[in-house]
């Protein structure tokens, strides 16, 4: 049953000119038709118009999921380079200026900018989103209950987003930092379960807080258009292997939760007061955060966390197929997230002597060589 737990993955790219490498104010449509034609039906659009996604099909295992998005990213690629242009996957552009860049002349952005302004306009971000298909006898809200605290863990190994207009943050994840600017980002309230969440989605919409469902954006959420849990906490990853260990990672928590004889029964309004502060210390600090563990007075390294997961959901993985999840997650540690990376070339180049224009820029092309 669960080596055919399908799902799928989701990803966004900044595109980048080669020349100066910032992303360009507006796209020519030809650039953005070419791309589409590389891409097929897995190209979409992106709120602004030197973005884009690439929305997979559906996958039964990870090998299938490398296949793609290799192809993905190398057509994307290879069609960019003779407009001398590039792709660059991180949850921000360091050199980014969201007041330069032109929203996409589709209704359904133009909405969201009129709806939000400034907090829409803002929003040059780049996520990485994972679907997981739930069997249709669960409810959906009570497996995510029992995924949600282990989220930080996959936003802190995701993070790159450590540079905004121009400056070092502070943040590994300035992306999710930004992200809460919006209404209904973050961390989901608290439901009991599916028909809880449907009821206060029918008080949104009988209010007119919202047009319709998809304008809750958690980061973790029941998909309006597939029977899936979707992942939208974590950062783009500019490496490729990165992002499929996390779509692992998660894929994985949403088998143990599916095997649960009751699963999110132990998830309570203490929980989430809990995740609240373990996904404000992940995008604040990363890999390099103090973690809390519910039932555990002192905090834990993130180390000591995954060790924790692997005792507990190191069964279903082996009956997954993904049993090397833990591994490759230790690899990222080991080697730093892209925010840890991103500043340690920064660092490098300001040493060096560069300008602060100028270190941005080298980690830019960093940025452009790992996405490849």
């Amino acid at each position: 049953m669960y080596r055919q737990l399908r799902f799928g993955i989701e990803e966004e790219y900044f595109i980048t000119d080669l020349v100066t490498n910032q992303m360009p104010r507006k796209l020519p449509v030809v650039v953005s038709d070419k791309c589409k034609t590389a891409l097929g039906q897995s190209f979409a659009y992106e709120m602004f118009q030197a973005q884009i996604e690439v929305a997979s099909p559906v996958f039964t295992d990870l090998a299938q999921a490398a296949d793609f998005l290799a192809h993905a990213r190398g057509a994307l690629n290879r069609t960019l380079q003779s407009f001398d242009l590039g792709l660059l996957c991180a949850g921000s552009h360091p050199l980014g200026n969201w007041c330069a860049q032109q929203p996409t002349d589709e209704d359904h952005f133009q909405q969201l900018f009129k709806d939000y302004q400034q907090v829409a306009r803002r929003s040059l971000l780049s996520g990485l989103h994972v679907h997981v298909e739930i069997p249709t006898h669960l409810d959906r809200v009570r497996v995510m209950n029992e995924v949600l605290p282990w989220t930080p863990l996959l936003l802190a190994l995701s993070s790159s987003s450590p540079f905004w207009e121009g400056f070092d943050s502070g943040f590994a994840s300035y992306r999710q930092t930004a992200c809460d600017e919006w209404p209904r980002m973050g961390i989901p309230e608290y439901f009991v379960d599916e028909p809880a969440y449907e009821a206060y989605v029918a008080f949104l919409i009988s209010t007119c807080s919202v047009r319709n469902p998809g304008e809750c954006w958690w980061g973790v959420r029941p998909s309006v258009r597939f029977p899936t849990l979707e992942l939208r906490m974590t950062d783009a990853c500019p490496r490729l292997d990165d992002a499929l260990t996390i779509a692992s990672f998660f894929r994985l928590l949403i088998a143990y939760a599916i095997e649960h004889p009751d699963p999110g029964a132990a998830y309570s309004q203490q929980s989430r007061w809990i995740l609240m502060e373990n996904r404000w210390r992940a995008k604040r600090f990363g890999i390099h955060a103090a973690f809390l563990v519910e039932g555990y007075e002192r905090p834990f390294t993130i180390d000591q966390w995954l060790l924790r997961a692997e005792q507990i959901l190191g069964n279903t993985a082996r009956w997954l197929g993904v049993e090397n999840v833990f591994a490759k997650a230790r690899q990222i540690i080991h080697c730093d997230t892209s925010a840890g990376r991103q500043r340690s070339v920064f660092e490098n180049a300001i040493n060096s002597g560069l300008s602060v224009p100028a270190a941005l820029s080298e980690v830019v092309d960093q940025l452009l060589l790992e996405t490849k």
